[in-house]
């Protein structure tokens, strides 16, 4: 297969960012509002298209509106193309258009890199070498120094590699327009929070273990906008349990946008204009990596390790409101790696070591528990009447959405997934450790 290759020598001036799909830079007033009514409406109204262009899809909480997916897989069956993808890397394909963009490295992390893939023939149309790292921070086993997944949208993809660079790219040349170097934090595990784009912003954490905090650049050229450091009183000085890996949320709710940015220890709301905190509450958990959603006038988001449960948050306060607008807690098998889905009125999700679990959105009581095996991190997808279900060691298992856990198939490929899966038209866009997949009928 053919490929363009460019350095990141190749700089320019750039562009672009937001947090939900998007479409071209004028448009950009309409896509805002856009938004905003998707993340307000029924998930089942919620439309996906043929874009896939952020960590969890369109509405960032893994559904897709999408008909006609396959149901079934293997190596010999539904599978359209199959791409090697070079080192390692965990970030989920993010689509826009004809092109599938995700990032990987060297398995030293001593290189870091972007690839595109056209996604009707499966060829590398660009594979593009962005950093390269003298000095590296430890990295954990479960992790990757591609973990992060871009956004994209019409002409420009974002690629963030946590403490190690962030860089926007003409999705059309693959030239770097504008990169940035100099965001610090001590990861310690490795970088695992992607970024989102919203309106003309590009907003990310960076929660370490020395320092904690939320930025947001200008999507144009790639200079801060506003940096908010994490007001929390964490009481104690080790590392540990001030590190996350979430991916921040924007809501509408209490008449206001709200940017959900769940952390160790607390979980922060920020008004994404300013980064001036609107409200917070205090769980006392630590390395969350599941992205929160919202539905039913509340925020579902996960504690992480040492508190491992989920909360129902409601987003209308204002200052410290643990004491006050927490609905219900429910902790039993949570997951910490991969994030929930919301179907209907209920949530659904796999806790790391492979248990799938069912609780009322509004109540927060168990509807139903079930031991699939394995371990989990890519997130659930949602679509076609099916929850989509993937594990570290390859197979994937499809249920129906309901009160009773109702196994409708279990697929499964030669390597296992670590990324999220991705759609777009009447196909799925697997990839696992060593490989993308395009699966349709």
């Amino acid at each position: 297969m053919g490929r363009k290759k460019q350095n990141s020598d190749e700089i320019g001036r750039g562009e672009r960012l937001r947090s939900m799909p998007s479409s071209s830079f004028s448009f950009f007033p309409f896509f805002s509002f856009l938004h905003l009514l998707l993340v307000s409406l029924p998930l089942s109204l919620a439309q996906a298209g043929d874009n896939w262009p952020q960590f969890r899809g369109p509405t960032g909480d893994g559904h897709s509106d999408a008909v006609g997916l396959p149901l079934r897989w293997s190596e010999t069956e539904n599978v359209k193309w199959k791409t090697p993808i070079h080192g390692r890397g965990w970030s989920s394909p993010v689509i826009w258009d004809d092109q599938i963009w995700m990032t990987t490295a060297t398995d030293d992390g001593h290189e870091q890199y972007v690839v595109c893939v056209d996604r009707d023939s499966g060829e590398i149309l660009h594979d593009v070498h962005l950093f390269h790292n003298d000095t590296l921070q430890i990295t954990n086993p479960l992790n990757s120094f591609a973990s992060p997944t871009p956004v994209v949208e019409a002409g420009r993809v974002y690629v963030h590699f946590g403490v190690y660079g962030t860089a926007c790219l003409d999705t059309q040349s693959g030239r770097v327009l504008w990169q940035r170097r100099d965001i610090y934090c001590d990861h310690f595990r490795g970088p695992g929070s992607s970024p989102i784009l919203l309106d003309d912003l590009l907003i990310f954490h960076m929660d370490g273990i020395d320092v904690q905090f939320v930025i947001a650049l200008d999507k144009k050229m790639g200079k801060t906008v506003w940096r908010t450091n994490r007001s929390t009183d964490f009481g104690t000085r080790d590392g540990d349990f001030r590190k996350a890996y979430t991916t921040p949320f924007v809501i509408q709710a209490g008449g206001r946008r709200q940017l959900i940015s769940v952390a160790a220890v607390e979980a922060m709301s920020y008004d994404p204009a300013t980064g001036k905190e609107l409200w917070k509450v205090r769980h006392d958990g630590f390395s969350e990596a599941a992205r929160p959603l919202f539905a039913f006038g509340m925020v579902f988001m996960n504690t992480g390790s040492g508190s491992e449960q989920l909360w129902a948050v409601r987003p209308d306060g204002t200052g410290d409101v643990t004491a006050s607008h927490v609905v219900w807690k429910f902790h039993k098998s949570v997951c910490r790696r991969s994030s929930p889905i919301l179907v209907d009125d209920l949530i659904y999700m796999v806790s790391d070591d492979g248990i799938a679990t069912c609780v009322e959105a509004k109540t927060g009581k168990l509807v139903w528990r079930q031991r699939l095996g394995g371990q989990y991190s890519a997130s659930p997808l949602a679509a076609g009447g099916r929850i989509y279900l993937f594990s570290h060691e390859g197979p994937a298992t499809v249920i129906a959405p309901g009160r009773k856990y109702e196994r409708v198939v279990v697929n499964r490929l030669d390597d296992g997934f670590m990324a999220s899966p991705a759609v777009s038209g009447r196909a799925l866009f697997l990839r696992t450790k060593t490989d993308l997949y395009r699966i349709e009928k």
